[in-house]
């Protein structure tokens, strides 16, 4: 479909170009998650379904107190888990499970069938994290950018198959109806009526577990705008943070990670 593309929509949700730095920032993350996958018991690239890209990996631990499960971002259509094995470390530490998923991508797939491939991916870890000697009775959803996007629609998901304790939205997007006139849409591929489908703000949870969402203050307008959003329509569901400063789109998910965060504090009680 052809896209209109409004110049300052465009900037304002170009999250790569509002960092300049973010190939050094991805390149450290790269080498951090490989430092994680080579100190820590994983299993890795376990198939959920029959596309290269359905697999997750999973960092159990001897205690089991719970499970993570992380989802990347990069707008739908970029990166992967392998790049965000380092998000597991706090947790890991504290004696939580974690698991990382992929997913196919845009615009090889639609967003529609990336959010199926999210939810084979829960559902299968649900069925079978017991082979793996790991509990679902606490399981917690944590995404970044497009993934904060993906876990928002997990929760509006009824046909999952286990219930979700909690979720962290770090920089997400809760709207998709400006994306029709950016240059992301080229590859999203996205009209008025399937972005709406597709924005949580449309759509009702089918869970009682809260959602924190987290923003960095030196995030565009447009990306704090969309996690001040979702508050508004699901106001019993949603914490929202004040942005915290000296944080960027991508930083946020070291600062979620720091032991002192807040989010991290919070994110562990869950687990308590």
């Amino acid at each position: 479909m052809l896209t209109t593309i409004n110049p300052v929509m465009d900037q304002l949700y170009n999250n790569r170009a509002a960092v300049p730095d973010h190939p050094q920032i991805l390149e450290r993350w790269r080498a951090q998650s490989l430092l994680t996958r080579q100190t820590h018991r994983c299993e890795l690239n376990i198939p959920y379904g029959g596309d290269h890209k359905q697999t997750l990996d999973i960092f159990p631990t001897n205690e089991n107190r719970g499970l993570i499960i992380f989802i990347h971002g990069g707008y739908w259509r970029s990166l992967d888990k392998n790049d965000f094995s380092f998000v597991a470390e706090p947790f890991l530490s504290a004696g939580i499970c974690v698991a990382l998923i992929n997913y196919r991508l845009c615009p090889d797939v639609t967003l529609g069938q990336i959010f199926n491939d999210c939810s084979l991916a829960v559902n299968w870890l649900a069925q079978n994290a017991s082979g793996y000697g790991i509990g679902i009775d606490r399981t917690v959803l944590v995404g970044h950018s497009a993934g904060a996007h993906l876990v928002a629609m997990l929760y509006t998901n009824e046909h999952l198959s286990f219930a979700i304790s909690g979720g962290v939205g770090l920089s997400g997007l809760y709207d998709l109806a400006p994306l029709l006139e950016t240059s992301i849409n080229t590859d999203l591929h996205l009209d008025a009526s399937v972005a709406k489908q597709l924005s949580p703000i449309n759509l009702k949870p089918c869970t009682n577990a809260t959602l924190d969402l987290v923003v960095g203050g030196y995030e565009t307008s447009e990306l704090i705008r969309q996690s001040a959003l979702l508050p508004n329509y699901w106001p019993r569901h949603v914490y929202a943070a004040e942005p915290v400063a000296g944080y960027n789109h991508f930083t946020i998910v070291d600062h979620f990670i720091l032991p002192d965060s807040a989010q991290l504090k919070r994110t562990l009680t869950l687990f308590k």
